[in-house]
């Protein structure tokens, strides 16, 4: 989730890092992404909704946009994260809690929704669990996650750089949900049923190519970790690299999700 840890191939790679740094990194994307996927839950006025791994609020904002803050609860691990999320969303119950450990009663939500999270949650299918747990009878739960697998996500150019530099570079394509039919199986471990699968596409403008790589060099998840971990003369290979690969300016990236939805 935005604010707590990769695991598996990564072994336990760090959120920990300011709002602003996420934001920056993942931010214009996930903004982007919040609207059809919110539109793809069905999440309209008068329903109560929670946001599972919220990060400083890209989708909270959307939900608290069409339902109201009273009617928004979102949880999030990271505490500078969470409270992110409040200061930009006053009024909103915004809670420091993992995902497979929901401080919700059953039941309790029209619609439960992971946006860019169950890749990065300790245990997927126990957190999808825990969403349907709190989602009302008739209610909704989806998640998406980008379709890291298939070349589609917004991190693409930098895993092809780094593979083609580093052939033990461990890219993203092995985290959950990020190729094609797993978010589906893993809703089904979870208890949900048959999901209904879909992609939701983003595209963002970066005005220059130091615009695009400068986000990397945060430390932000998976990738930031990476790039961190590189001495200055293999970090400015990769840099280099991506730069041949990214050669009309400004840079436009699209970037594909596979989304999952489930009634209860």
């Amino acid at each position: 989730m935005p604010g707590g840890c990769a695991a598996g191939r990564f072994g336990r790679v760090s959120f920990n890092v300011s709002a602003d740094a996420y934001l920056r990194f993942m931010g214009r994307y996930s903004e982007q992404l919040a609207v059809p996927f919110a539109d793809l839950a069905g999440v309209r006025p008068g329903q109560r909704v929670l946001d599972v791994g919220c990060g400083p609020g890209a989708l909270t904002a959307e939900l608290v946009n069409r339902s109201g803050a009273d009617a928004v609860s979102a949880v999030e691990p990271s505490e500078s994260f969470a409270a992110a999320a409040r200061s930009r969303l006053p009024g909103t119950d915004v809670r420091v809690s993992a995902a497979e450990q929901l401080p919700f009663p059953d039941a309790a939500f029209d619609a439960a929704l992971a946006q860019l999270v169950v890749h990065f949650m300790a245990d997927p299918v126990a957190g999808l669990r825990e969403m349907g747990r709190v989602t009302r009878p008739g209610g909704v739960v989806a998640a998406c996650v980008w379709d890291h697998a298939g070349g589609r996500g917004p991190l693409t150019a930098f895993w092809q750089a780094a593979r083609e530099l580093d052939l033990a570079a461990p890219d993203e394509s092995g985290l959950a949900g990020a190729r094609e039919g797993d978010l589906a199986r893993r809703f089904a471990q979870a208890g949900l049923g048959q999901a209904q699968v879909t992609t939701l596409t983003v595209s963002v403008r970066h005005a220059s190519f130091e615009q695009w790589w400068e986000p990397f060099t945060l430390g932000v998840g998976p990738a930031g970790a990476y790039l961190a971990g590189l001495d200055p003369a293999r970090r400015h290979a990769l840099r280099e690299r991506c730069r041949s690969l990214l050669t009309s300016i400004p840079v436009e990236v699209s970037a594909t999700a596979w989304a999952a939805t489930s009634r209860i």
